[in-house]
């Protein structure tokens, strides 16, 4: 078998470019004659729109044209691509997006004009010139206020602020309530889930292009799923016909989610492009884009717990404050719903759980998903109230979850939140985390600690998340209004070599890499003869892209299906040259060879023979060798596993350092055990970071008060530890031919309970039991804050 297979850690090829400087991203692209924009974007949350006088702007040397709204009136409004229908069947409520502002402003950011001018800062000139008049209106920012009778709505021609108001399981609802009310014991907390910017380390870029001799557009454009940024635009946006319409997304540094979505910019240059007749580029700046890239989580939630006197878990009840923002992006409506209340029942085993969220526009920028997109809302809550019953019932919290684990015995496990699970073991990631992490001798470090003047603590997070989103039948019962497929192509050249042209899309995950570990697997030659061709729809086939670690439990499955089409018809040419029959065929290491005799032929002889189809059975074997295969998984995936934080809190400030952070997850079968721990580590630093820095803050105007590095904190290397991270407690996914389940969000997912559950613990070890929760981030003055309240 090839040394590079499944299972080798692999160095990232395409790291070699990136490394070197040799990458090639969107903002590196500068098509001839282009023009460039720049926006100007409302600075008030909300109001109304009297008068744009453009006449002085248009004016300034080297100004093309200013667009207005009027000029986009034959525009449809970015769609939302997930219909959420509330508790009383009846649909959300789904206001207008346009690609500017008509009207009103609804969020400081929202873009009223686009300035074309031959530079940049001609453009920026011409954009102080232009005079607006608004009549700035009272903005809601705080989401109980939002619903309020007399609150000011954020769009005058929908009834209200709330968009849905969702229960899940509508059905359980009298049970639950049933239960706690005959529980021994009731646990609740109430949180939050702050808000955040996914801030990849690229902004985003477009790049419109228009060819009049062919009606072809052209979008370059920073995005995880160029498919369906083709889709949404040509389709519900702009009206263009999808073959007259080419989504091209190159290198991409980063996405976190943030780069799933279609945002105005994209529509704008792909239709000013055409107006114009030249290429117009827009480069979005840092503070631009903490106004205009999606935000995310923003969740004010009260979980409650009923156990009954031997500690079981009866019933979870969870009630969710869910912040839209000012508009619907692509998929928000999905996240705090069936992202979120299918995994409430995490991995225990509940047997009744209410799920409530009502979801609210407010002044603010849209929300959307961000790595793990409502995974990490339902881990945080459940387990939050998980360890806050475990120190009420005054029992040890790794036992209390041992105690209520589904068992491995138990799978498939049917939950009573719609989702089955189809394999896991929590008890062997929970065991292989306490001993990574010396969780035995925990005591004898909190009493080193404790000489030093510093209060230690341990933390503990056991997750589950649904991956692979899919299947497509079961998510447009549930309102998704696209496939969730995805596609690999497996084209042959006639020397051996082959071009894998795949639906997904490689933004950091080392596709590149891992991808060709498969095929090379598969027919047992090495990696470096396989390429990887994404991001371009004009060579690609239709795919759904990048996110919800979907790429290589769903894009990996369609690789094997496109490799296996391939084997089958290379076994028929074999066959074909050894005389002998395709039943006797095998293929071991790279060669054909017929089963009981040394006739062999080796994989570039077959090849050569599709392409030179010399004494050739032509009227039953085609020439050529090249397959195409579609993956609709039956099923989630279901990552899981159990994560410890240890910690120390300096007392006379509330600082928060982490001492040691384990992880140990079950993916399924891993293809690259190095790009899986990268993948963790990034992860677990976001994690990280939401739990004790980042924090998006509005004032009551709707200001943004971090709308830079210098007021937003990102985690730091010297935040973090060196981490432990363990894989080897795997459960193959029992639907998908790889047997993977993905690993990308998992860090993010685990890692902010686990932080926030070891500050609570060092500080009830030192007697400050009064302290029941600190809500995200967790910062020094917060810490100091709860430490000394009465």
């Amino acid at each position: 078998m090839p040394k590079d297979g499944i299972g080798a850690s692999t160095k990232r090829r395409e790291d070699i470019r990136f490394l070197t400087g040799n990458g090639r991203y969107t903002d590196d692209i500068n098509l001839r004659g282009q023009a460039y924009v720049h926006f100007l974007r409302s600075e008030v949350a909300h109001g109304r729109i009297r008068s744009i006088d453009t006449s002085a702007a248009s004016a300034m040397p080297g100004v093309i044209r200013i667009f207005t709204a009027e000029d986009f009136g034959h525009a449809g409004g970015l769609p939302c691509g997930w219909l959420v229908t509330d508790r009383f069947g009846e649909p959300m409520q789904e206001p207008k997006h346009p690609i500017l502002a008509e009207g009103k402003v609804r969020h400081v950011g929202d873009p009223i004009c686009g300035i074309v001018a031959e530079t940049l800062e001609q453009a920026r000139d011409a954009a102080e010139a232009i005079e607006l008049d608004i009549e700035e209106l009272p903005a809601v920012v705080d989401m109980r206020k939002a619903l309020e009778d007399n609150s000011v709505k954020v769009h005058d021609d929908l009834t209200s602020n709330l968009c849905y108001d969702w229960g899940f399981v509508e059905e359980n609802k009298e049970a639950v309530n049933a239960a706690f009310a005959e529980a021994a014991h009731v646990v609740s907390v109430e949180l939050t889930n702050n808000r955040l910017c996914a801030n990849p380390m690229e902004a985003r870029v477009a790049i419109g292009d228009y060819d009049p001799w062919n009606e072809q557009h052209t979008l370059y454009t920073t995005s995880q799923n160029p498919h369906v940024i083709r889709l949404l635009m040509g389709a519900f946006v702009l009206s263009l016909p999808e073959h007259k319409l080419r989504i091209v997304a190159p290198d991409v540094g980063g996405g976190f989610g943030s780069k799933i979505y279609h945002y105005a910019e994209e529509a704008f240059c792909t239709h000013v492009a055409k107006v114009l007749r030249q290429p117009v580029k827009w480069t979005s700046t840092r503070s631009e884009a903490f106004i205009s890239d999606a935000h995310a989580r923003d969740h004010v939630s009260k979980v409650e717990l009923a156990l009954d006197k031997d500690h079981n878990f009866l019933a979870i009840r969870s009630t969710t404050l869910a912040n839209m923002g000012a508009y619907l992006s692509t998929f928000a409506p999905s996240v705090p719903t069936w992202l979120h209340g299918t995994l409430m029942a995490g991995p225990y085993k509940t047997p009744l759980v209410y799920v409530n969220v009502k979801a609210v526009f407010t002044n603010t920028v849209a929300v959307d998903a961000y790595r793990g997109a409502g995974r990490p809302e339902a881990t945080f809550q459940l387990e939050r109230i998980i360890d806050k019953a475990a120190r009420e019932l005054g029992v040890d919290g790794v036992e209390l979850r041992r105690k209520n684990f589904i068992k491995p015995e138990q799978f498939p496990y049917q939950t009573p939140v719609a989702v089955e699970y189809d394999s896991g073991n929590f008890h062997a990631t929970m065991d292989k985390m306490l001993e990574l992490s010396n969780y035995a001798n925990l005591d004898k470090r909190v009493e080193e600690s404790r000489k030093k003047g510093k209060l230690r603590g341990f933390g503990i997070s056991q997750y589950i998340e649904a991956c692979g989103i899919a299947p497509s039948h079961l998510v447009g019962q549930l309102g998704a209004r696209a496939g969730l497929y995805e596609t690999a192509t497996v084209r042959v050249n006639a020397t051996g070599s082959i071009s894998v042209l795949t639906g997904c899309h490689s933004h950091g995950q080392g596709h590149e890499t891992s991808f060709p570990q498969i095929v090379a697997d598969m027919i047992g030659i090495d990696a470096s003869q396989i390429d990887i061709v994404h991001g371009d729809t004009a060579t690609t086939p239709m795919g759904m892209g990048t996110y919800g670690s979907r790429s290589m439990a769903v894009g990996g499955s369609a690789l094997v299906k496109a490799t296996n089409k391939i084997i089958d018809k290379a076994k028929k040419i074999a066959a074909h040259l050894l005389e002998a029959s395709e039943a006797d065929i095998e293929l071991k290491d790279g060669k054909f060879s017929v089963a009981g005799t040394d006739k062999s032929v080796d994989w570039a002889g077959v090849t050569l023979a599709a392409y030179v189809p010399h004494n050739y059975p032509l009227e039953s074997l085609e020439p050529g060798l090249e397959e195409t295969a579609f993956y609709d998984p039956n099923n989630f995936t279901f990552p899981s596993g159990c994560y410890g934080c240890e910690i120390e809190v300096d007392p006379d400030t509330g600082k928060v350092e982490i001492m040691a952070f384990t992880a140990a997850d079950d993916f399924g079968v891993v293809i690259n055990p190095m790009i899986v721990e990268g993948q963790v580590h990034g992860g677990l630093a976001q994690g990280i970071g939401q739990a004790l820095t980042e924090n998006c803050v509005y004032d009551e105007n709707g200001q943004l008060l971090t709308g830079s590095f210098m007021d937003y904190t990102m985690p730091r290397a010297d935040d973090l530890p060196v981490f432990k991270v363990d894989h080897s407690c795997f459960t193959p996914c029992t639907h998908n031919p790889l047997g993977a389940k993905g690993c990308g969000e998992a860090g993010a997912i685990g890692a902010p309970p686990a932080v926030v559950n070891a500050v609570i613990d060092a500080l009830h070890r030192a007697g400050h039991t009064h302290v029941q929760h600190i809500n995200m981030p967790v910062t020094p003055a917060r810490v100091w804050a709860a430490m000394n309240s009465k």
